[in-house]
């Protein structure tokens, strides 16, 4: 089962975000990660590229397959973690924590109504 944090929001494509003070950590869901196995590379966006939601960010590559990252919510990158160029593994380990992809500086928070709940997201996960 996988985990899925309450405090986060979702996209249904099964990326997450935490949002603190009008910035949002974006990374890739438990489930996501587990799907995909281990992770042997990502790319991630540029600091200061302005996306829109559903705009793709950047992509993951596993041993399996590569998978497009999509921005959940829209605004500027401020920020992307730089220890994964090194240790792409941090996203299967701890996908909610130091495997977080980037931070974005929200242009409308209204847009998180338009993510899951945790709850609505363990449903989609099985009704898939």
């Amino acid at each position: 089962m996988s985990e899925i944090p309450a405090e986060l929001r979702y996209a249904a494509s099964h990326e997450w975000a935490k949002v603190e003070g009008g910035v949002a950590t974006v990374g890739i869901s438990d489930h996501a990660q587990d799907a995909m196995g281990d992770l042997v590379y990502v790319e991630l966006p540029e600091v200061g590229q302005v996306v829109a939601a559903g705009d793709e960010t950047g992509v993951v590559e596993s041993v399996k397959a590569a998978s497009d990252i999509y921005s959940p919510v829209s605004g500027e990158i401020v920020e992307i973690n730089e220890a994964l160029e090194d240790e792409p593994e941090l996203v299967n380990n701890v996908p909610y924590e130091g495997g977080w992809l980037f931070k974005v500086q929200l242009s409308d928070e209204g847009e998180l109504d338009n993510l899951l709940t945790a709850d609505q997201y363990q449903a989609q996960i099985d009704s898939e």
